[in-house]
């Protein structure tokens, strides 16, 4: 959210009550936007976000350390999957974007996650040369200070 107000990008999230962002973060993201033309939208319904957007971006609903949480999390998000008929209220040339790991058939749809508009696995690939330059750097680091 922050980086698209910044970029001048148009930035909708869909999340149930009690999930949304902090509203100082929402907040802060309108003001870089109100300077770059970008806008901010913070709404409830799915539909509603994926309408005509060039990106649907989702991640799992309960993470490590919120497993506590999970069989709230998913009755929360239940209806916030990425599947194709979210999908196709989507702009023809969208892509989809998961962090991973996923959990299939909870926030993503098998159908969309090897699907055509998806560039999951690129996303993945991309995010594996950034941890290893940020692995060369560490280690760089540690050969100083063991050369010290």
């Amino acid at each position: 959210m922050l980086g698209a107000a910044k970029f001048g990008l148009d930035f909708v999230i869909a999340c149930p009550e009690g999930y949304q962002p902090a509203r100082e973060i929402v907040a802060w993201a309108r003001q870089d936007a109100a300077k770059t033309g970008a806008s901010i939208e913070v709404v409830r319904d799915p539909q509603e976000a994926a309408r005509g957007a060039q990106v649907l971006y989702t991640d799992v609903w309960a993470s490590m350390g919120q497993e506590e949480e999970k069989a709230a999390r998913e009755a929360a998000f239940r209806g916030y999957q990425i599947n194709g008929r979210l999908l196709s209220m989507a702009a023809p040339d969208s892509i989809v974007l998961h962090c991973l790991p996923a959990h299939r058939g909870e926030e993503i749809t098998d159908e969309v996650m090897e699907g055509k508009h998806s560039a999951v696995f690129d996303e993945a690939e991309n995010r594996l040369h950034v941890q290893k330059a940020i692995m060369a750097l560490i280690m760089r680091g540690a050969e100083k200070n063991e050369s010290r």
